[in-house]
């Protein structure tokens, strides 16, 4: 392999090989976000099956981030990577050969497995790989990669999913990931040679804390935050009793065991590195805002506004543009990183709020477009070179755990977002709907309670149109909101240290 430092096109080979790895594992889970409700026909699945289908995965994948990450220093962070994007592979295998609910349900717990090697692998290699010039460069790519195909994933869903099926959403991982497997020939191998040795009791109460507080925060619209539809108590606050539990728990052991020598999948050291502290409440501001208009959008423009899904994935692709053409940008600008990010998040937070005054039931196809070119921008900015700030300080030795506990929190931050935003859209909806359709409690009711999709089968052209003008306001609420929520991702970066963009040697 040539030196990173010289100036030949190999030694950027390592970053293609991830950047394919991350895309098809991003590209997938839209992707199968799309295709539900073929799936849903097909195998004759109920709602609460497919709601599984989606948070079985970000369970898995939120618990085993953080042992997972440290997995991949002691055991080497190619070897980590090699072995998810297999399991990732095989899980997708058995997800298109499905034939039951119960199957393909089984199939995403181990897609969430291999995509919890996969995620974290990229950026520990990325961070231990690249120095200086090269290290923002890398970042930059990474960054458009995440934005981007996050954005073109409904776009390559609707039509997979339309001309060939909603088993080539998991068939189409295969070709893919062969590619990867054969890129990865060519990745050097990475670890921590100071680390050895088991933590379980750190496996257990990790696993436990992340899966419990995502649980609660991604099912609390379903089961009810404190009480159930049914009257009973809600299963929620005692699944965030159980992460507190469990979370303090750990801190405690890894601290304990620290201590003594013992070795640690969670490395607190990290939080006393002001660049990954900080940086570290930056993302999960940033990503919990970034869910907004992705969570909101696509749904507003089919159930209310009636374009298609492929016309809808168009629309969206646009702030894949935005990501893509920022990718580009970003290592030309004479910045420190951590201005980079605080430029973009201001261009995302500008960009939410023209969103939100530019949603209306006389909603053109394309008036969204420039906007969400520029919320592309900004994510090409902030989400690019926030990892960059984030393990500038971190040795490389701790690569792995840093970039397991830098994705963990980022999935926090959606999960957050799901929930908060979720419940704003749901309350907003509420709302209007009372305002514009009083004495409609049933029509509110169903509209309330399938976030809006039920406006899609009101058949009364005045009440359809009422139902509309209601979806509006709580589209518009909601991105404005999350203008907002960007705007205080702001006030976080002011935090930052300067690091320079580039990463401390090792001592």
């Amino acid at each position: 392999m040539v030196s990173l430092n010289g100036r030949t096109r190999q030694s950027w080979l390592p970053l293609i090989v991830l950047g394919v790895g991350m895309s098809m594992i991003i590209i997938d889970a839209t992707i199968v976000n799309v295709a539900v409700p073929a799936i849903m026909g097909d195998l004759g699945l109920s709602a609460t099956d497919v709601e599984w289908v989606n948070s079985i995965y970000s369970l898995t994948f939120a618990a085993l981030l953080i042992p997972l990450g440290r997995t991949g220093d002691v055991r080497g962070r190619r070897r980590t990577f090699v072995i998810g994007t297999v399991v990732f592979l095989a899980a997708s295998m058995l997800a298109a050969a499905a034939g039951s609910g119960a199957m393909l349900i089984g199939a995403r717990v181990l897609q969430g497995a291999g995509a919890s090697m996969v995620v974290p692998m990229t950026l520990a290699i990325i961070n231990s790989l690249y120095t200086g010039p090269r290290r923002t460069v890398a970042f930059a790519v990474w960054g458009s990669i995440i934005g981007g195909m996050a954005a073109l994933g409904p776009l390559a869903g609707g039509w997979v999913v339309t001309d060939f099926g909603w088993r080539w959403a998991f068939w189409v991982n295969l070709p893919i990931g062969l590619l990867v497997l054969l890129g990865t020939l060519r990745v050097p191998e990475s670890r921590d040679p100071g680390a050895a040795g088991r933590d379980v009791p750190g496996v257990l109460l990790s696993v436990l804390g992340m899966s419990s507080l995502v649980f609660g925060l991604i099912e609390g619209q379903r089961y009810g935050w404190f009480t159930a539809r049914d009257g009973g108590l809600s299963p929620i606050p005692f699944a965030f009793l159980g992460a507190v539990l469990a979370l303090g728990a750990l801190v405690l052991v890894e601290r304990a065991r620290a201590r003594a020598g013992r070795p640690v999948i969670l490395d607190l050291s990290l939080l006393a590195i002001p660049s990954f502290r900080y940086g570290g409440a930056a993302a999960m501001i940033i990503t919990l805002g970034e869910f907004g208009l992705i969570l909101v959008l696509p749904l507003f423009l089919q159930t209310a506004m009636g374009f298609t899904a492929f016309e809808t994935g168009l629309i969206i692709a646009s702030l894949a543009a935005g990501t893509f053409l920022a990718g580009g940008v970003v290592p030309r600008l004479p910045l420190a990183p951590r201005i980079i990010v605080r430029l973009g998040l201001g261009l995302e937070a500008a960009a939410a709020i023209a969103v939100g005054l530019t949603v209306s039931p006389a909603l053109g196809p394309w008036s969204l477009v420039p906007w969400l070119i520029v919320y592309g921008i900004g994510i090409g900015f902030a989400s690019a070179q926030l990892p960059n700030v984030m393990l500038a300080d971190v040795p490389a030795r701790l690569s792995g755990v840093a970039s397991g506990l830098q994705s963990t929190i980022r999935q926090l931050g959606a999960a957050i977002g799901i929930a908060v935003l979720g419940a704003v859209l749901v309350t907003g909806l509420d709302a209007a709907m009372a305002e514009r359709l009083p004495g409609e409690d049933a029509l509110r009711h169903a509209v309330r309670e399938s976030a809006g999709a039920a406006v899609a089968t009101i058949r009364d052209p005045a009440k359809h149109a009422a139902a509309v003008a209601a979806a509006a306001d709580a589209t518009r609420r909601v991105t404005i909101v999350t203008g907002l929520v960007l705007l205080g991702g702001v006030g976080a970066t002011l935090l930052l240290p300067d690091t320079g963009g580039g990463r401390r040697e090792e001592e």
